[in-house]
């Protein structure tokens, strides 16, 4: 498929990913903000389901984009834009964990303030368990294995754009999800 230029992309007012980033590239602010509104429910939704935290993940977000904005004028659109952004946001996750934590000891007063109006019912607190369980266990992946499950299924990136991302075959990337699968399923049966 031949590279989108700013020419064929304002001609065609597409709101495609790959048609606006040459635009934003080059400095339209307005191919930017479509751009972002166009990927930002994706990348926002991948985040959520990595962090299990939704606070957590509008800011993993706004980093995101903050450092793709950064990179963009080095992108060479060698993969689908929304793949070069997903692998952002992953990493951006990745360097999250991966800090060591910041605690702020909260004064009684404070805490006593922040008990929940409506505690959650007993099915949403089951659901809860359960995808933290997951996380958990994704997150003892090693670094590709990790990236190809969350790429497919929270990111939902095509195996093709996975393969051209990571440099390798769709075979490949079909490969590391069979192991990861594998891995995934031994590690929530010890936790069973």
């Amino acid at each position: 498929m031949p590279k989108p230029t700013p020419e064929t992309a304002s001609a065609a007012n597409v709101e495609s990913p790959d048609a606006l980033w040459p635009l934003a590239a080059q400095g339209d602010r307005e191919a930017a903000e479509r751009l972002a509104a166009c990927t930002y429910r994706t990348v926002f939704g991948a985040l959520v389901k990595l962090s299990g935290d939704p606070d957590l993940a509008a800011d993993l977000t706004q980093e995101t984009y903050r450092k793709a904005w950064a990179a963009l004028p080095g992108f060479r659109g060698g993969s689908a834009f929304t793949s070069w952004l997903y692998r952002i946001a992953y990493t951006t996750f990745l360097n999250h964990v991966r800090r060591p934590a910041r605690l702020v000891p909260l004064d009684e007063g404070e805490a006593a303030s922040l008990t929940h109006p409506d505690p959650p019912s007993i099915d949403t607190l089951r659901r809860a368990e359960e995808e933290s369980l997951v996380r958990r266990a994704l997150l003892t992946l090693p670094g590709e294995l990790a990236f190809v499950v969350t790429a497919r299924y929270w990111g939902e990136v095509p195996v093709g754009e996975i393969a051209k991302v990571q440099g390798i075959s769709s075979v490949a990337v079909r490969k590391r999800l069979k192991k990861a699968f594998g891995l995934l399923g031994a590690a929530l049966e010890v936790t069973q």
